[in-house]
């Protein structure tokens, strides 16, 4: 085991997500705290946040992964994927206190066909919570890709022909209270996170002219 990660697929490294592609503006980012490159990439612990405007979508329309077994990955479920260049990303600084990302939702319209399609990349579900939305059932399934967590979610035994998305990002904050105080009326209160001993916020990231679903959550202890 590798930092506490999956087992190393075929190719000797565990499967990592290295970049998201985000169909965002830099300014919108740069609004909510976050350090923007030249070239618009958002440096957010180990991955790369690419922002490519809007003439692409909205939201999370892509990622890029390490460690793949077997060579080229055109999609992971429907989920638009490329091979990551083996360019190790340097963490930056953010004035709104994001450190990580702590885990990044993925909706899918058929859990098994989705579960089965991450096994194909050598990767495998590390729990399952089941839990209500809107009064109806659902059911969580995570899986750990080196420093971030898929969080798999999804209505049990639903058998959808669709393919799955990149739904949301939550991020681990340096200080959860301080982090709240910089967005100010942009976040809703503080509250208990389901996981033990943590805290968690939810950003009104559309005040901020961001497509993407954005949380805040204090560190591990």
């Amino acid at each position: 085991m590798r930092n506490g990660s999956q087992p190393a697929t075929e190719s000797g490294a565990a499967v990592a997500v290295d970049g998201l592609l985000v169909a965002d503006a830099g300014d919108a980012w740069e609004r909510a705290g976050f350090t923007v490159d030249d070239g618009s990439v958002c440096r957010v612990g180990s991955v790369a946040v690419r922002l490519i405007g809007r003439d692409r979508g909205t939201g999370i329309v892509g990622w890029s992964l390490g460690g793949l077994p077997g060579g080229s990955v055109d999609d992971v479920d429907g989920v638009p994927t490329t091979v990551a260049s083996g360019a190790v990303t340097t963490p930056a600084q953010h004035a709104n206190g994001v450190i990580a990302i702590d885990h990044v939702v993925l909706m899918s319209p058929n859990l098994s066909r989705t579960i089965e399609a991450f096994g194909t990349i050598g990767v495998q579900p590390r729990r399952t919570r089941d839990a209500e939305l809107g009064g109806r059932p659902i059911r969580q399934v995570f899986v750990r890709m080196c420093e971030v967590i898929v969080e798999v979610v999804g209505t049990p035994d639903a058998m959808g022909e669709g393919p799955s998305t990149l739904w949301g990002i939550t991020y681990t904050v340096a200080d959860i209270d301080a982090t709240a105080s910089f967005f100010g009326d942009r976040t809703a209160p503080v509250k208990d996170a389901v996981q033990p001993g943590r805290r968690i916020t939810t950003l009104r990231h559309h005040d901020l002219g961001m497509s993407v679903r954005s949380a805040m959550i204090s560190a591990r202890r």
